[in-house]
C-alpha cells in the first residue's frame, strides 16, 4: 500500500480514502500478472471506502453538498472524489504515474474509469454526465480518445478550499444575490423555468426569486461566449442558486442549449418586453407578471427611514438609491439625485437648479400655475398609488412653456426642478438628432432610460425643433422625419418623470404633443409692475448707483423681457467700471439701446427723448 500523502489540501479522510482505494484497485487489476488475492483485497477496500464516503456525504461534507446541488448520481459522486484526490493529493498523483508509466500523465483518463470504479464506463465523464453538465469536470483530448484527461474546474477546487470569490469567467455585472423574502414558496413548490416580463427590473427580480423558490439568485446578463455559460452554470451549482438572466436581446444558440441541458438548475429570464416562443429554450416555462413598479411607504421607510418621500419612486430606483446612501452619508435626497445614469450627459446638459420662487418675477396667476405643477407631481403617489386611479398612458407630467425669448421659461423650469429636489437636463438637439436611420431613436431611448432612473426633469428648449408638426410625405426625408416625430411621441408617453417643453412658437408644435400636455403656461413680456421689480432687483446687486438713475423712466419707455433687462444692466455696469464711477442713467441708456438693437428695434426720439443722441452714438458702427 502507499505511504501517507503529502496533501496540498487537507482532504476529508473518506474522499482521500476512496480515491486511493480506486487507484490501487486499478493498479492491482492492470498488473502484468494480477494476483487474485490482491485484487480481492483491493475490491474489499474499495467497497469499504464507498460506504465511508456515502456516510460522510450524509453528514454534509462539502463534496457531498456540491454533488447534491449538481444532481450527481452515486457513481458520478465517487468519480468526483477520485478527481479531487488526483488534483490535490501528491501520493495519488504518483500512483497515477505508476498506472500510466508516464510521469507527464498524472491525471485520470477515460480508459481508466472501468478499472477505478467497477461497473462504470467512460460515459461517466461524457457530454451528458452530471459532472460535465454542471461544468465541474473538463475533458481534454490528447492523442487517442481513451487518453482524454478528466480534470476539475479550478473554481470547484477553490470552492472546496473555502474560497467564496466569484468565478472570473462570469459575465461582467454578474452577482450572487441572497433572497431575504419570506413570501417565497418551499423549494418543492417552485418552478424550474420562469419568465418574468415587466417594466421594473427590481420587481422582476423579486418575482423570479419568489416563483423559483430560490434562496439565492445568480443575477447576470446573458454570456456572450460558451466559457461564460459554463461559468454561470458552475457558479450557480456551487452556490445552490437559481440563475436569473436579465436579458435585452434574444438568447444565443449556446444559451438556449445550455439552459436545455442543465436541468439540475432553475432558470429565470427577466425582460421588459415579451419573448417570442421561438427564442425560448425547450423547457417547461411559466410566465409571470411582476408587481407594479411604484413603491409603498413601507418599502421607502425600510431604505430611507422616516425621511420625506417627495418623489414617485419605482422599486428599481429605490434599490439603486439604497446603494447610493453610503456615498451621501445617509442623505436620502442627495442619494436620489445621484441615480441619474451618466449616459444622459452625452446628450443633455445638466442644470443645477439655483433659482427659487423669489427669483421668479411673474404675475400671481402664472406663478400659481407653476405651484400647481409642483403640487401635481408631489401628489402623484397619492392619486395613482393610494387612490388607485390608473395612469394613462404613464405617471409622467408634461408641461408646455411658451413665450418670447427671455420671458422666464428656463428659470421657471429651474424653479420647478429645484422645488422638487430634482436634477434638470436641457436637451442638446445636436447630440440627439442624427442623419443615420435609427440613431435618433436610439439616442432618445438612451436619454429617456437614463433620465427615468433618477426621475429627472427633462427640459426641451426650442421644443418646436423636435416636436414640430408632421408634414405630408413627398420623399424619404419627410417619411423619416415623421417617423422620428411619432417615435418621440411614443417615448414621451412612457416617461414617468417631468418633461417641460419650451418654445417661442407654440403654433409650430404638433397637435399630437399638445393633446398630451398636462400644464400649459404662456410666459408673456412682463407688465409695468413686473418690469419695475426686475429693474429694481438687477440694480440692487451691490453696484454703486448715481443719483440720476430713473427706473420709472426706463420702465415706462421700454417693454423688455427679464433677460433683456439683466443684459442691459450688466452692459451698463461694464461701461461704468470703464469710466471709473457709479452706474448712471447714461450707462443704463446705452446698455438698453444696445440690448434692444439685438432685436432690430429702431432707436427713435420719442422713445429716448433727451438721450436720443447718446443712444444713437452707442449703437452706431
Amino acid at each position: 500500500m502507499s505511504e501517507p500523502a503529502a496533501l496540498l489540501l487537507p482532504l476529508p479522510d473518506p474522499v482521500r480514502g476512496l480515491a486511493i482505494a480506486a487507484v490501487e484497485r486499478a493498479l492491482a487489476v492492470l498488473a502484468p500478472d494480477p494476483e487474485p488475492a490482491l485484487v480481492a483485497r483491493c475490491d474489499q477496500a474499495l467497497a469499504a471506502a464507498r460506504t465511508a464516503l456515502g456516510a460522510a456525504i450524509d453528514e454534509g461534507i462539502p463534496l457531498g453538498i456540491v454533488a447534491a446541488q449538481a444532481a450527481l448520481g452515486t457513481a458520478e459522486t465517487e468519480l468526483l472524489a477520485v478527481l479531487v484526490g488526483a488534483e490535490l493529493d501528491e501520493s495519488l498523483q504518483r500512483l497515477l504515474v505508476s498506472l500510466t508509466e508516464d510521469r507527464d500523465r498524472h491525471r485520470v483518463e477515460l480508459w481508466m474509469l472501468p478499472h477505478l470504479l467497477p461497473g462504470s464506463t467512460p460515459a461517466l465523464a461524457g457530454p451528458t454526465s452530471g459532472l460535465v453538465r454542471a461544468a465541474l469536470a473538463l475533458v481534454t483530448a490528447r492523442g487517442a480518445f481513451g487518453r482524454t484527461a478528466i480534470t476539475l474546474a479550478p473554481r470547484l477546487l477553490w470552492a472546496l478550499w473555502g474560497d467564496t470569490r466569484s468565478d472570473p469567467a462570469l459575465p461582467v455585472g454578474a452577482e450572487l444575490v441572497p433572497v431575504v423574502s419570506t413570501s417565497a414558496p418551499a423549494w418543492a413548490d417552485g418552478h424550474d423555468t420562469v419568465l418574468v416580463v415587466g417594466p421594473d427590473r427590481a420587481r422582476r427580480r423579486h418575482r423570479a426569486a419568489e416563483k423559483t423558490a430560490a434562496v439565492r439568485l445568480l443575477v447576470t446578463p446573458p454570456p456572450t461566449h460558451p466559457d461564460g455559460w459554463s461559468a454561470v452554470v458552475r457558479e450557480a451549482t456551487l452556490a445552490g442558486a437559481a440563475v436569473l438572466l436579465e436579458s435585452t436581446e434574444p438568447l444565443s444558440a449556446d444559451g438556449r442549449r445550455c439552459i436545455e441541458d442543465t436541468t439540475h438548475l432553475r432558470w429565470a429570464i427577466s425582460t421588459s418586453t415579451p419573448v417570442a416562443l421561438d427564442d425560448l429554450p425547450r423547457r417547461d416555462w411559466r410566465e409571470f407578471a411582476p408587481e407594479p413598479p411604484q413603491i409603498s411607504q413601507t418599502e421607502w421607510v425600510a431604505v430611507a427611514g422616516e425621511a420625506d418621500r417627495p418623489h414617485a419612486l419605482t422599486a428599481e430606483q429605490l434599490d439603486r438609491m439604497g446603494q447610493a446612501l453610503g456615498l451621501t452619508g445617509g442623505d436620502s435626497e442627495a442619494a436620489y439625485r445621484r441615480l441619474t445614469d451618466a449616459r444622459i450627459d452625452a446628450v443633455a446638459t445638466r442644470i443645477v437648479p439655483r433659482a427659487g420662487w423669489d427669483d421668479l418675477v411673474l404675475p400671481p396667476n402664472r406663478k400659481q400655475r407653476l405651484v400647481d405643477l409642483v403640487d401635481r407631481y408631489r401628489s402623484s403617489s397619492t392619486v395613482y398609488g393610494e387612490w388607485g386611479i390608473s395612469p394613462s398612458p404613464s405617471r409622467g407630467l408634461v408641461a408646455l412653456f411658451s413665450g418670447k425669448s427671455g420671458t422666464g421659461k428656463t428659470m421657471g423650469a429651474e424653479v420647478v426642478a429645484g422645488e422638487l429636489g430634482l436634477d434638470m437636463y436641457r436637451l442638446d438637439l445636436s447630440a440627439v438628432v442624427s442623419k443615420y436611420i435609427g440613431e435618433t431613436e436610439k439616442n432618445l431611448d438612451n436619454l429617456f432610460d437614463a433620465a427615468s432612473i433618477g426621475g429627472t426633469v427633462l427640459f426641451f428648449d426650442e421644443a418646436d425643433a423636435m416636436f414640430g408638426k408632421r408634414t405630408e410625405v413627398t420623399d424619404s426625408h419627410d417619411r423619416y422625419a415623421n417617423v422620428g416625430t411619432s417615435y418621440l411621441l411614443q417615448r414621451l408617453e412612457r416617461y414617468d418623470g417631468i418633461v417641460i417643453l419650451a418654445t417661442n412658437f407654440e403654433k409650430n408644435i404638433d397637435e399630437a404633443f399638445i393633446r398630451r400636455v398636462h400644464v400649459r403656461l404662456d410666459f408673456q413680456l412682463p407688465g409695468e409692475s413686473e418690469r419695475q421689480e426686475l429693474w429694481r432687483r438687477n440694480l440692487a446687486a451691490g453696484m454703486p448707483l448715481a443719483d440720476d438713475v430713473d427706473v420709472e423712466w426706463l420702465v415706462s419707455r421700454f417693454e423688455m423681457s427679464g433677460a433683456s433687462i439683466r443684459n442691459a444692466v450688466v452692459d451698463a455696469a461694464f461701461l461704468a467700471a470703464r469710466d471709473g464711477g457709479s452706474v448712471g442713467m447714461a450707462h443704463l441708456v446705452q446698455g438698453t439701446a444696445r440690448e434692444l438693437q439685438k432685436s432690430s428695434l429702431r432707436i427713435t426720439r420719442d422713445k429716448y427723448g433727451d438721450w436720443f443722441d447718446l443712444a444713437m452714438a452707442s449703437t452706431s458702427g
